[in-house]
């Protein structure tokens, strides 16, 4: 590790012990103010210590089109399950729901969360309902985020969840994220919720659902993987937990390191340009520095960004009509810049990897590998990030490293496969989050 990584490390280890100071003088007041106020409830009286971390994410975008591959759902006057794998566990937890990009107010009626095992049945004991400041329902003004009310739920690291809930009136296309990799079920009409029912539809898009923040005694902070399609676990086998941050947060539970991993990919983001998703610069607020107690940021995006701009668009993207300036590897860079600078001002670790190979995609070209080149030598070697991790030579092919390994992507030369995702996740050096 260079000095400068480690002057920097050294100084965010410091403002991490400032701010468990904080906590702890915090918790004294918190424990005096119970003392001398009678007002305050026995659930405040029962709340434990901890830290609450961003357990899980999906982070959402606007609508793509009204038909075809890509349209948005809609529903109305029906339940949807979700399932779900936590990061980290703890005895507190609340759900933040999203209506981002709807096009009016969203009604959310009874809604639930509980455990499941690995066969998808129910724990008994798990089941929790939600409630809205106190109501068993919600209406979402436009735009806005929404959070639960917080319910007491022991769950154990690395937990399967479920989380249903009611439409009751129409939803309007969905302010959703496409690529979830798990199962999204849709019941016959009418409130199902804490009733078993069976599907009448089933999709894998994560819809309305944004982050379950946990409560965790032990935790560390919130590990945020900032990508497209590679980090979202495009190419991975869906319902497995097989995307590199998965792989990430096990390792990371077997060492012993209590962090809550997020996942804030978007499949087909690009760092300045909008398309799928809201650009990352657009979008580094919300799905970022929103989340709580955010102390790591791995930064994997980039790839879409000079395919779309030098080569042929993939088959099948040309209908979503992705506007595409003439961008070129400067402008990248002071893109990156802008997220590093945004991260370290809220004392977060920035970690980069460089542009991951992508030789004999559909939108591959000579030009496009020359601002790969250039790209990931400022992010290698100008020491303007807190560490790199290298992403992208655990994918790429030893004989020719600017294409992936045979087997370690999906076909295309650019998703990864189960292996070449599981290679990456093990690839990251665990040292980095040992020294916060």
């Amino acid at each position: 590790m260079c000095i400068v990584t480690r002057v920097r490390l050294a100084k965010i280890a410091a403002k991490g012990d400032q701010r468990m100071i904080m906590f702890k003088l915090a918790a004294l007041a918190l424990a005096a103010t119970l003392l001398t106020n009678p007002a305050m409830t026995q659930t405040d009286l029962a709340a434990p210590p901890g830290l609450w971390v961003a357990s899980w994410t999906a982070s959402p975008h606007a609508p793509l089109m009204a038909e075809g591959p890509f349209a948005a759902a809609s529903y109305d006057n029906v339940t949807i399950s979700q399932i779900l794998r936590l990061s980290e566990g703890g005895n507190r937890l609340r759900v933040r729901l999203t209506n981002r990009y709807g096009s009016g107010p969203l009604a959310i009626g009874r809604a639930r969360i509980f455990q499941i095992d690995d066969a998808g049945a129910e724990v008994p004991g798990t089941s929790r309902m939600l409630t809205f400041g106190g109501n068993t329902g919600a209406v979402i003004p436009r735009g806005s985020p929404f959070a639960s009310d917080v319910v007491a739920l022991e769950l154990p690291d690395l937990a399967r969840i479920k989380v249903e809930f009611h439409l009751p009136t129409p939803t309007g296309p969905c302010t959703c994220h496409l690529t979830g990799q798990d199962v999204l079920a849709v019941s016959a009409p009418g409130d199902h919720v804490g009733e078993a029912w069976e599907p009448v539809s089933t999709s894998s898009t994560r819809a309305f659902l944004q982050t379950v923040e946990v409560l965790s005694p032990d935790a560390s902070g919130t590990i945020v993987t900032f990508g497209d399609s590679i980090t979202d676990g495009v190419g991975s086998t869906p319902g497995a937990n097989r995307r590199w941050p998965d792989i990430l947060a096990n390792r990371l539970q077997e060492a012993g390191l209590e962090y809550a991993v997020a996942n804030a990919g978007i499949s087909g983001n690009r760092v300045l340009s909008p398309g799928m998703g809201e650009s990352a610069l657009a979008r580094f607020d919300e799905d970022v520095l929103s989340l709580p107690n955010v102390t790591h940021l791995i930064i994997f995006v980039g790839v879409n960004d000079i395919g779309n701009r030098f080569g042929q668009m993939p088959r099948g993207m040309s209908a979503l009509m992705l506007d595409q300036p003439a961008i070129d590897a400067d402008q990248m860079i002071a893109g990156y810049r802008q997220l590093i600078d945004r991260a370290r001002d809220r004392g977060i670790v920035v970690l980069g990897s460089p542009i991951g190979p992508y030789k004999g995609a559909g939108y591959w070209s000579e030009e496009g590998e020359a601002a790969r080149v250039a790209i990931n030598d400022w992010i290698i070697n100008s020491g303007e990030f807190d560490g790199v991790v290298r992403l992208d030579t655990a994918f790429a092919d030893p004989a020719d490293p600017a294409q992936m390994r045979d087997g370690y992507h999906m076909g295309d030369y650019l998703h990864g496969s189960d292996a070449g995702l599981a290679a990456v996740g093990e690839s990251i050096d665990l040292t980095l989050f040992a020294q916060f």
